[in-house]
């Protein structure tokens, strides 16, 4: 597997990768800490808990079953998104609003009918982004690490018997190794950034939509879905090579200050 003898695994790649998982775990935790403390006797766990088994079921098991179909199945349907840009734009962020800010209703409106306040609502947002850290993406970052560390040591034939990549699995596994051989302080931060702001992101859409739940304001929840896939639309693009990288994060960092801000508009407008 001469592919993998040629990766040379940047001097930062490592030390970028162990900060990153770090911080991964703390922006979770802090933002709960920080929140519990400042309102320990009004708000409850359980609201945290919610959000999170709310991001599991919408997005990772009804969201990821419809994927199955349209887009990792090989069927009409899934050829026919796949192999075109819009509709696979379009689909991906239909999928992705509806999908999260429906759970997000329908746990809100029909689950959560105790200790209705709207400092729990910013909790559920804190559950909701924070297992999207530590169940989804952590993992992957932690991969990561392992794989720079193992390579970082040069011998390549370990490296590979260790991650147990063989020949048949080599052309699947290359993309993984490349990207962590490639990862240094920029992409940390990048890491960082994107996933405060998908914190701030998901607080800010977890009160658009509780605010309709108690009010009975039916206009809030199709609000909530059109604000998530206008800020899914550039990573959708980015994924079929559409746009950079930057405008990506520039476009998210935009889309995230509106919702925090019509968030906060409202959050202010309820009852403490």
């Amino acid at each position: 597997m001469t592919e993998f003898e040629n990766i040379v695994i940047g001097k930062s790649s490592v030390p970028a990768l162990i900060i990153t998982v770090i911080l991964m775990i703390a922006i979770p935790v802090i933002f709960f800490i920080y929140w519990r403390r400042k309102h320990a006797e009004q708000t409850n766990i359980s609201w945290l808990i919610a959000g999170a088994v709310g991001f599991i079921v919408s997005a990772r098991v009804l969201e990821l079953g419809v994927h199955y179909f349209c887009i990792v199945a090989d069927n009409p349907v899934s050829r026919s998104i796949n192999e075109n840009t819009a509709a696979f734009v379009l689909y991906g962020i239909i999928m992705a609003g509806v999908f999260e800010e429906c759970g997000r209703h329908v746990i809100l409106k029909y689950i959560m009918k105790k200790n209705r306040i709207r400092e729990n609502a910013v909790l559920y947002g804190i559950g909701h982004g924070g297992i999207e850290i530590l169940a989804i993406l952590l993992p992957g970052m932690i991969t990561y690490l392992v794989i720079a560390v193992l390579f970082s040591h040069g011998d390549v034939e370990n490296a590979l018997s260790s991650l147990k990549i063989t020949e048949e699995t080599a052309a699947a596994a290359l993309p993984s190794v490349q990207a962590a051989a490639a990862f240094d302080y920029s992409m940390m931060a990048m890491n960082v950034i994107e996933r405060l702001l998908a914190m701030l992101l998901h607080i800010g859409l977890t009160v658009i939509v509780y605010y309709g739940v108690i009010n009975v304001k039916k206009a809030y929840l199709p609000m909530a879905v059109l604000l998530h896939m206008l800020m899914d639309t550039f990573p959708a693009l980015y994924q079929k090579g559409a746009v950079p990288l930057w405008s990506v994060e520039v476009w998210t960092a935009v889309w995230t200050a509106v919702i925090v801000f019509i968030a906060g508009k409202l959050y202010r407008k309820m009852k403490a």
